[in-house]
């Protein structure tokens, strides 16, 4: 996303004004717990929006955050791509729906696929706050928070008492993907009273021509989506909101673990004749708001939300024999938030509670299709329940007209139950249960001095944790290249304690956002060797074997060069370290690198538009330095890091658009100008070269 710096500061450049009295549509869920603007807050804070994700006719979720300082995004396979932020991904970022949770305890520590099963049709923004928020949200939140938010038919900006119908249809084409997107929108109701937005979208991708190495065998899939949300004003206190949403990939290979993987810079060809994923995931909810009930309760918002996961997985082996597996999860959460304006502030405080059940199967077959066995367990271990409940409080309190202090608290309580998983020692049927518990707390301080010039200076101390899930618990199966990972029972919960400071910036026409950090782990969780090696695959399981340290600095600016042409920059520096016992014949630590650690990376772009708005250009440059700092276990992941690292690569793509009328607009672009091979750094594919990509919209 080559504009994403433009929005995030083109958002942070003025303060917004909030009117002294909330109206319904106002009350949304921010992804700080507050009504604060994005430059008045002391975080850093990155939003997209829907118009942005059209411009760079982005293809999945995922790439959608390509261009966010801070943010590198990994995708094992062409359907399958995770957000590292801030050097954590997987289940240390935490993702929401609408403020709802969208990790669930089968979510994996490294890069997985499912960021990828959120279609970004359906949504109108994405938040990014980056660094820790579990003093808000609990687990999971340490890297940075995702908040999604979904399209609402708008009723309230239609004619009150008058009904509307009006929708789109647009499409996408690349090239060197193959690919043909369809998207069809509708939006009925009744201004002012009741509105209804349906969504339908359909995917189809076929192989990718990567430069350098000619068409990609097998990273061709399918994916279907829908959604439907509801949307009323009850009364002018009261609001109802319902939505329902599914998402299905049909056959998405992980094409680096099989024979038909193409080498990239002298990475391995993996073993295995067949391996891939169907997937399906859904959403529903039910959200009642509530304002001014009395004195002391300004907001009252009130969710009740049920999410199923379906993954079905099919592998063959290099000895012909073959593993089928599978798991559901079933979640359901209740979360009820309260707002207070007092005299010295405003008070954000609640209840969320969520509990995740999972089952889970494998069957094994021999090389002629015979049946070899039926396991204990799949993927995870079977009959599991995962609970987590959690009471927070933010207080925002202005000290004088300059210095603002927000103050958060956060009690999680976690339970973790598996009803039965394959015990590595005697691999026979075993159950585990246990509980943790974690208090946690956020304070941040603000100081706007009064000039001409709006400056932001803030900072902040953080503390943030996770709680060992379902996964780390009891995953079973392959996991990296040369790894197949058994159970893990005596794990507790990992701490976090960051400290932030930062300076957002704005003159008459450029603006500047710089941020420093520095995160110290304690009782990580890694997957670490245990000694055997079975199938010729080294045995890990997961231990708190390490600490260590994350620290980096974010640079983001925007120039307004005239009424019609703008710039924006940003640079990502980061490093992060652990003392990790790696090798199981030492009793010393190594301190090495993190896993998959972004390198020094930078975005440029220059948009233009015409003085009519009828025309416009992005050009834009994205620069990542070779990633040469690698962890012992991404030197042994040889089928998605070459030999030394990820070498250096710079992507070249130009976009314009045409708005014919107010009904139809074209865009076309071209991504990879310049034909590089590349992938980025711990992928498992490579990206498309040269492609000519082109979409429509047409609305009525």
């Amino acid at each position: 996303c080559s504009t994403c710096a433009i929005q995030a500061i083109s958002v942070s450049a003025g303060v917004v004004e909030l009117p002294a009295k909330k109206s319904i549509e106002e009350i949304v869920v921010e992804v700080t717990r507050s009504d604060r603007s994005v430059f008045e807050s002391p975080s850093t804070i990155t939003v997209i929006d829907n118009q942005t994700l059209e411009k760079n006719l982005v293809r999945s979720l995922p790439e959608a955050l390509m261009g966010m300082p801070g943010v590198m995004v990994q995708k094992t396979a062409n359907g399958q791509g995770s957000p590292f932020i801030r050097g954590f991904t997987g289940y240390r970022t935490l993702t929401l729906i609408d403020g709802i949770r969208y990790n669930n305890s089968v979510y994996r520590d490294g890069p997985n696929e499912y960021f990828s099963l959120i279609d970004f049709h359906a949504l109108e923004q994405i938040d990014l706050l980056s660094g820790p928020s579990s003093a808000a949200y609990g687990s999971d939140a340490i890297g940075g928070t995702l908040s999604l938010k979904t399209k609402s038919s708008g009723f309230r900006s239609h004619i009150a008492d008058t009904y509307f119908i009006h929708g789109s249809q647009s499409f996408r084409s690349a090239s060197a993907e193959h690919s043909h997107q369809y998207r069809t929108e509708m939006d009925l109701g009744l201004g002012h009273q009741w509105g209804l937005k349906l969504g339908y979208s359909h995917k189809g991708f076929g192989e990718i021509q990567a430069a350098g190495l000619g068409t990609l065998p097998t990273t061709d899939y399918a994916e279907y989506s829908y959604d439907i949300r509801f949307d009323t004003d009850i009364n002018s206190k009261w609001a109802l909101t319902i939505l329902h949403q599914k998402l299905l990939q049909d056959d998405v290979w992980r094409t680096h673990s099989t024979v038909y993987s193409v080498p990239f810079s002298g990475a391995a060809i993996g073993t295995d004749f067949l391996r891939l994923k169907d997937q399906a995931r859904s959403l529903s909810y039910t959200k009642l708001k509530a304002l001014e009930l009395n004195e002391w309760l300004d907001v009252a918002t009130l969710t009740l939300s049920h999410q199923r996961w379906d993954e079905d997985g099919d592998r063959i082996k290099s000895n012909a024999k073959r593993i089928d597996d599978h798991f559901d999860s079933r979640m359901t959460g209740l979360e009820l938030k309260l707002e207070s304006d007092i005299k010295i502030g405003n008070l954000v405080y609640g209840i969320d509670l969520y509990q995740d059940k999972v089952q889970t199967s494998r069957i094994d077959f021999n090389a002629d299709n015979t049946l070899d066995q039926v396991r204990i367990q799949g993927p995870v271990g079977d009959d599991a329940e995962y609970d987590q409940w959690g009471l927070y409080a933010q207080g925002e309190f202005p000290l004088t007209e300059k210095f603002t202090l927000i103050l958060a608290s956060r009690y999680t309580y976690v339970s973790a139950y598996v009803g039965q998983y394959e015990d590595p020692k005697t691999n026979l049927s075993a159950s585990y249960e246990d509980q943790w518990d974690a208090f946690v707390n956020s304070v941040r301080v603000s100081f706007q001095p009064k000039s001409q010039t709006a400056w932001n200076l803030w900072g902040g101390v953080s503390q943030s944790f996770r709680a060992p899930n379902i996964a780390d618990i009891s995953r079973f199966g392959k996991s990296r290249s040369n790894e197949t990972e058994v159970a893990a029972t005596n794990l507790d919960p990992e701490y976090f304690l960051t400290y932030e400071v930062g300076s957002k910036t704005h003159w008459d026409n450029i603006s500047l956002s710089v941020t420093a950090y520095y995160t110290h782990i304690h009782d990580f969780i890694t997957s670490t060797p245990t000694g055997n090696i079975v199938d010729g695959l080294t045995e890990v399981s997961k231990q708190n074997s390490s600490d260590g340290s994350v620290k980096g600095v974010e640079i983001t600016s925007d120039w307004q060069l005239t009424d019609q042409l703008k710039a924006t920059a940003n640079i990502t520096w980061l490093r992060g370290e652990l003392d990790t016992f790696s090798d199981t014949s030492s009793n010393q630590p190594v301190t090495e690198p993190m896993s998959r650690i972004m390198p020094l990376t930078s975005h440029v772009s220059l948009e233009w538009a015409s003085t009519n708005s009828a025309y416009w250009a992005l050009f834009s440059v994205t620069r990542a330095n070779e990633a040469e700092r690698l962890s012992s276990a991404d030197q042994q992941d040889l089928e998605r890091i070459p030999p030394g690292g990820t070498p250096a690569y710079t992507l070249v793509n130009l976009n314009s658009g045409w708005n014919l009328s107010e009904h139809l607009s074209l865009t076309l672009g071209v991504n990879n100008l310049l034909d590089k091979a590349y992938r980025s750094h711990g992928s498992g594919t490579n990206e498309p070269g040269r492609s000519f990509n082109l979409g429509i919209k047409a609305s009525f």
